[in-house]
């Protein structure tokens, strides 16, 4: 009991290490919005898309982390785009919210090959805060009120697309912070992390019913040196312009591969304008016996159709 309460202990430390300035990147961006993970997707696609997640993790412990996030983008002109995500985060008693603006510009390098070239920068608003009046048995002078800070950032992204294939990277909260309100020889200064989106979508041809998708997500925090890896695949089937899929995703800490942090079965459909969007994420560590997993629900709707001159935000 003693180890797992170590344990527990030292995960909470990561993710309050990692909640700082950033939206957790769990399967939610698998679930039609990838925009949610990579501003570099604002503006592909016809219509104006919104999406709505929650995210409760660790089922069956008490202040385990829980998310919100609402994210739409749409199209400007034939050739850009914007997006906008606001997020409410809740780890214990550490709190954020904030929320970003992001532009996309995108190029065609080759329309005949479908070949696209996009680039995109956000600005970041966040308010990180620990509240204090709900600390138990509290002695110790020097905490005697909330503690909170506002961080202005900033993130930049591209993406390479040809046919099926796509690949995006990008680089989160580009500039270091200033938390002398918390602890300054502890606390790290530096957030940026980089991450790195790619697969590839197999289909016989453009009227084919079924495609495959399977794809890779990696995050490396430069603070630490911590990474983390999904690996993912999904099937689609496709009913005229509505469609309906399942697939899986599969994380690990880069320095761990045999021990996965969970494994999650996704599912989802899209009706008319309609979608909806599961994942249950199965723990692998010790906290299985614990907990009863992480549920990520996301629902959304597709508003006003507007189809572009330009095959570039097909």
């Amino acid at each position: 009991m003693k180890r797992v309460l170590v344990f527990l202990i030292f995960i909470n430390g990561i993710l309050m290490n990692g909640q700082e300035l950033t939206i957790p990147q769990l399967s939610q961006y698998l679930s039609d919005n990838p925009f949610l993970m990579s501003p570099t997707y604002a503006g592909i696609g016809n219509y104006v898309k919104v999406r709505m997640n929650g995210l409760t993790q660790w089922v069956g412990i008490r202040d385990a982390p829980d998310t919100q996030s609402l994210s739409a983008d749409v199209r400007l002109g034939n050739r850009s785009g914007i997006g906008i995500v606001m997020y409410n985060d809740s780890n214990g008693e550490t709190k954020q919210r904030g929320g970003k603006v992001s532009f996309a510009h995108h190029l065609t390098i080759d329309k005949y090959e479908e070949n696209y070239f996009s680039f995109a920068l956000s600005f970041n608003l966040n308010q990180f805060r620990i509240d204090i009046e709900n600390f138990e048995d509290n002695d110790d002078q020097a905490v005697a009120d909330d503690r909170s800070s506002s961080n202005p950032n900033f993130d930049l992204g591209i993406l390479y697309r040809k046919r099926g294939f796509y690949l995006s990277l990008n680089a989160s909260n580009i500039l270091n912070k200033d938390f002398k309100k918390f602890n300054p020889i502890f606390e790290p200064n530096t957030l940026r992390n980089y991450y790195l989106y790619s697969g590839y979508t197999f289909r016989k041809s453009k009227r084919a019913d079924f495609e495959l998708e399977p794809s890779i997500f990696f995050q490396y925090f430069e603070s630490d040196g911590r990474s983390v890896t999904d690996l993912n695949t999904k099937f689609k089937w496709y009913d005229f312009l509505d469609y309906y899929y399942i697939g899986f995703t599969y994380r690990v800490l880069n320095d761990q591969l045999a021990k996965p942090l969970y494994v999650a079965p996704i599912l989802g459909l899209k009706k008319g304008d309609f979608y909806f969007g599961y994942s249950y994420q199965v723990i692998m560590n010790e906290l299985l016996g614990y907990s009863q997993g992480t549920h990520v629900v996301t629902v959304g709707i597709d508003l006003f159709q507007g189809i572009s001159n330009c095959s570039c935000t097909y």
